[in-house]
């Protein structure tokens, strides 16, 4: 009943009021009847609630919590150092059998028999990122790159039918090995010592990922890491097709991967 009388303006309470003085006929009975115009000066009360509404205010207390937990995490990634791949210190390059016939003689000037043929790029990039405290830790980021299409070997018919034909690598000139894992290595290092241990993850060639796992000596000396790494591979796993002339020559599927490698500490 109440609050029906407050919504009411307050002009229609002194009317009220007048006609009231009026019908007693009084002039003295006015001064007690303002009573009811204080009545809605009282309605400020519920106006007041909102501001008992501190509580907000703790919250940020709660984010040192997360604070920590990064400081723990920075102390367990102390032993991670970074080393970048410095390329004309560098080579990447391919290792694989050749077999040249009577025909090799004529066409290439090439003898017939066995051949371990080589070619090789020095347009090589690369990032290691090593925890020196435990070589089995959990990875940082190993990664690199090759140029596929700048290898060379002895035989300049030879790189640019590779380039050109078979595996094409003008057309698909990068190839990738992002390392994943780390095994057979020693559970402590000291500078200087030379060390062997399996680096694994995925290569790709011919935008055709596989498996890999490289073979890796490597030695650290102050702010730099030199080493070599290894794999053996497939031509078909990634879609190439061993040349095989007829009376010329014949490759085996099976080839290596070398990396000699200078990586510098960032």
């Amino acid at each position: 009943m109440f609050s029906k009388l407050t919504e009411r303006p307050v002009y229609l309470v002194l009317f009220v009021t007048i006609l009231l003085v009026a019908a007693c006929g009084g002039g003295a009975a006015p001064p007690s009847t303002p009573a009811p115009v204080e009545e809605p000066a009282a309605t400020p009360a519920p106006v007041e609630e909102p501001a008992v509404t501190p509580t907000p205010a703790a919250e940020p207390v709660a984010t040192s919590a997360p604070d920590a937990e990064t400081g723990d995490a920075g102390q367990q990634e102390s032993g991670l150092r970074t080393f970048v791949i410095v390329p004309e210190q560098s080579k990447a390059s391919y290792l694989v059998d050749e077999e040249f016939f009577a025909d090799a003689l004529s066409k290439y000037g090439i003898e017939a028999g066995l051949t371990d043929t080589v070619g090789g790029t020095q347009e090589i990039e690369g990032e290691l990122q090593l925890n020196l405290n435990g070589l089995s830790a959990p990875l940082g980021t190993n990664r690199f790159t090759v140029n596929l299409s700048t290898l060379t070997s002895d035989q300049p018919l030879r790189d640019r039918w590779i380039r050109q034909n078979g595996p094409r690598f003008n057309e698909f000139p990068v190839a990738e090995f992002t390392a994943t894992a780390v095994e057979d290595a020693p559970a402590t290092y000291e500078e200087g010592d030379e060390v062997e241990f399996k680096l694994i993850g995925d290569l790709t060639i011919r935008e055709i990922t596989q498996p890999a796992t490289f073979d890796v000596t490597a030695k650290l000396e102050g702010d730099t890491i030199t080493g070599v790494a290894t794999a053996q591979l497939l031509m078909t796993d990634f879609g190439i097709d061993p040349p095989n002339f007829a009376n010329t020559l014949s490759v085996e599927d099976e080839f290596a991967v070398q990396i000699e490698f200078t990586a510098e500490e960032q």
